[in-house]
């Protein structure tokens, strides 16, 4: 035990929030794990941005984007041995490196959630309705009718997270399974057809190229890779949850890399599959086009699966699985949330109505609700500013959050287990050197991003703001993540007058 566990003994402080334990097992945490991510909202959303970039080598973009995720994920399952608390980033934060950087790393998770809530909720709203063949509205993403539906989705996924992690568990199962068996269909279906020589006129044959970035310039290769961070972002939830599972100290850990593991097998095929069936053009199916780019998946469906019952069934089928993948994602980002609230508010990192537990269905009954709340506040403005482009750049700005937070639980790593990393090999890699890499590319990534996001020459942002009386323009995408760390920091200068303890160590150490 002395080769693994630093001087600090966390769990000695551990504070009972009143989760409910031994509510999730190995599958349960794999399942909250790889739903998190929502592969198939994911790749709709994102895909087609990423082609945009980097052509037809966003098969290499998306294998490399998964080597700091992995590494990173290392980190995570460390971090989780020691000290098993569902506020993660925050909590280990707070005890490596002090109480202002646990509260930026707990703001970290908080705005990347909160960001990414009106793009799930307008693509669940578009999809209910192109599900019953209403186009016409279902492809138009500021239509009032979307923004109705995206609203009811928020307020009944955080209903499902308020009655209980079981039902959110079960629902979740259920969900995953309807969208991973689509999306392997959806791939085996191009592949066969692109190889049989029935594909579309831009079908390609795979080619090794692909996997080689070198013919790309690195602004644009970077830019793809934060792109593909998102696309891989949510397994974390697996952790988030750890109070909550049979086994705190190890299955968490295990359920986070599993989950990445899984993540980019689905992935690999899946953009493998659908840019030799629709080449990386910027004309009709193209995954290049413009016109496509904000969601890729819903113009494929037809494609590839053809006109017919059976065809006609698939595609339905197919829009029915990007919804719900949309749903399961719009529930397991609420929970995460609302656990990282949970802990900030019980060691009274912010006010400790967030640390209210609902008696019998033992969740977060303030946090979970104010997440679905202010979600809505923001989808609201954010679907009408800018004719809906604000959507995109949030998307984009979760990014650089995901960069900040993934990195710094990796440094976390490095750091708490800094006098024990030299008592045997397997703890200098698992806990030092691994973890440490992982942030480092984490960092160089969210860094290099940061600035593409500013200049508005880059194109990485749909919007632009112009500073008035100086005529700066600044990249959309900047200015929204320059917005959520604003807010983040007035909450956390609120606090350290208003309720002092935990910034003197006093709850936390």
């Amino acid at each position: 035990m002395a080769t693994s566990t630093p001087e600090l003994q966390p769990m000695e402080e551990y504070k009972d929030k009143g989760l409910k334990p031994g509510a999730l097992g190995l599958i349960a945490s794999i399942t909250m794990g790889v739903a998190s991510t929502a592969p198939a909202y994911s790749l709709a959303a994102t895909l087609g941005g990423v082609v945009l970039l980097v052509g037809v080598h966003a098969p290499a973009a998306a294998l490399l984007a998964f080597v700091p995720i992995f590494l990173t994920s290392i980190g995570y399952s460390e971090m989780n041995k020691a000290d098993p608390d569902c506020g993660t980033t925050f909590t280990w934060g707070t005890r490596a490196f002090g109480p202002r950087t646990g509260w930026a790393g707990g703001w970290g998770i908080v705005a990347a959630d909160v960001l990414v809530m009106a793009s799930l909720a307008q693509v669940a709203g578009q999809y209910v309705f192109l599900l019953f063949g209403a186009n016409g509205i279902g492809k138009n993403p500021v239509s009032p009718w979307v923004l109705l539906v995206g609203v009811i989705w928020i307020i009944l996924m955080t209903y499902i997270c308020y009655r209980g992690i079981e039902v959110s568990a079960a629902l979740q199962k259920v969900l995953l399974t309807v969208e991973l068996i689509m999306l392997v269909v959806l791939a085996v279906v191009a592949l066969v057809k692109v190889y049989s020589g029935h594909g579309s006129p831009f079908s390609v044959h795979i080619q090794a190229g692909w996997f080689n970035p070198a013919s790309v310039s690195f602004a644009s290769f970077v830019s793809a890779l934060v792109l593909m961070l998102f696309i891989y972002w949510g397994w974390d939830t697996a952790v988030s949850v750890n109070e909550e599972t049979k086994d705190p100290a190890k299955t968490p850990g295990q359920a986070a890399i599993i989950s990445t593991l899984l993540l980019l097998v689905t992935y690999a095929l899946v953009i493998v599959a659908v840019l030799s069936f629709a080449g990386a053009g910027a004309k009709g199916i193209g995954l290049a086009n413009s016109n496509n780019s904000g969601d890729v998946l819903s113009v494929l469906g037809g494609s590839i699966f053809g006109g017919g019952a059976l065809g006609t069934f698939l595609t339905r089928l197919l829009l029915l699985m990007v919804l719900s993948s949309a749903a399961a994602s719009t529930q397991t980002t609420i929970l995460p949330t609302a656990r990282t609230t949970l802990s900030m508010a019980a060691y009274k990192a912010i006010p400790a109505a967030f640390a209210k537990m609902h008696p019998k269905n033992l969740t977060p009954t303030v946090s979970t609700i104010v997440m679905g709340a202010i979600s809505i506040v923001l989808y609201v403005p954010f679907n009408y500013l800018a004719g809906g482009n604000l959507i995109y750049d949030a998307v984009t700005a979760i990014g650089l959050y995901i960069a900040f937070y993934y990195g710094l639980t990796a440094f976390e790593c490095v750091w708490y287990y800094r006098k024990t990393l030299t008592h045997n090999g397997r703890d200098l890699w698992m806990q030092g050197i691994l973890p440490g890499l992982g942030g480092l590319i984490m960092y160089t990534a969210g860094g290099f991003s940061l600035w593409q996001d500013y200049d508005v020459n880059t194109g990485n942002s749909y919007t632009m703001f112009t500073v008035p009386g100086l005529h700066w323009e600044i990249g959309g995408a900047f200015m929204v993540a320059l917005g959520a760390a604003v807010v983040g920091f007035i909450g956390y200068a609120y606090m350290r007058i208003t309720a002092p303890a935990f910034f003197r160590k006093e709850t936390l150490t």
